[in-house]
């Protein structure tokens, strides 16, 4: 298991850059059994990523590509401010909420500052230094691994800080949400760290820009049947919008200011 997710990156790499791959040719460069490497080209196929073939799989949808947190923040910004101000509007004094790392979350952040009676835990640098000085909020930081490329603390101690709390509500972000196979995201740590919040959380709140419906990242953080509410913009399909409503999800669109 220590060595599943860069072998799987490697077999993405080369789906994408060949097209194509044989199961043979896997066994041989991996020194793995044909078992493994069928169940790895399975997982792909889970995702919509690739499509099974004789003796091995083509692919069938380039991945997204991962930006960086900088990059993310300069995208869809008025799209992303008015989610995060629709967000704020749902925290309540005495709440305990967790904000995952993200440049929508952190615009949560940034309309919490004047909140009151607040305590957020989050895995976010950016979500916590966005309330370093809001008075009235208390801020707990998992800790763990810092991952540079998200502003993001992950790894087993981010894990298992998460088992003595319970929490109302998780203001989640995602990078892709897809109907049929769910929440989920570039990084397989990111994605187990997620998952644990959701473990936590009696209220899951997905904030996403409608960009991101029908994509599928490599790693899944959940099921759509185990969140309550998505919060998005006015650039949602119908179909999507019936999708989620069709499961109890409560579609909530966060209008941009005049």
């Amino acid at each position: 298991m220590r060595n599943t997710r860069p072998r799987r990156q490697q077999i993405l790499q080369r789906l994408i850059d060949q097209g194509s791959v044989q199961v043979a040719e896997l066994v041989d460069q991996f020194g793995v059994s044909a078992v493994t490497i069928r169940t790895d080209l399975g997982h792909f196929e889970a995702q919509g990523l690739a499509t099974r073939t004789h003796g091995g799989a083509t692919l069938v949808r380039m991945p997204p590509q991962e930006q960086d947190i900088h990059e993310k923040d300069a995208l869809n910004l008025s799209l992303k401010e008015s989610i995060g101000m629709r967000a704020a509007q749902l925290v309540q004094p005495g709440d305990n909420i967790i904000i995952d790392s993200g440049s929508t979350t952190m615009t949560l952040a940034r309309h919490l500052r004047d909140h009151r009676d607040v305590t957020v835990m989050t895995n976010g640098l950016n979500i916590a230094w966005e309330l370093a000085n809001a008075p009235a909020v208390n801020v707990l930081l998992t800790g763990g691994l810092l991952r540079k490329q998200s502003l993001s603390l992950q790894g087993s101690q981010a894990e298992a800080s998460l088992t003595s709390y319970s929490f109302d509500t998780l203001f989640l972000g995602v990078d892709g949400l897809d109907l049929q196979f769910g929440l989920t995201t570039h990084d397989e740590a990111e994605a187990r760290l997620n998952h644990r919040m959701v473990e936590r959380a009696r209220r899951i709140v997905v904030l996403t820009d409608a960009s991101k419906f029908g994509r599928v990242s490599l790693h899944r953080i959940a099921r759509l049947d185990q969140i309550h509410a998505i919060i998005t913009d006015p650039g949602i399909d119908e179909a999507t919008r019936e999708g989620l409503q069709r499961q109890g999800i409560e579609v909530i669109t966060a209008e941009p200011p005049l």
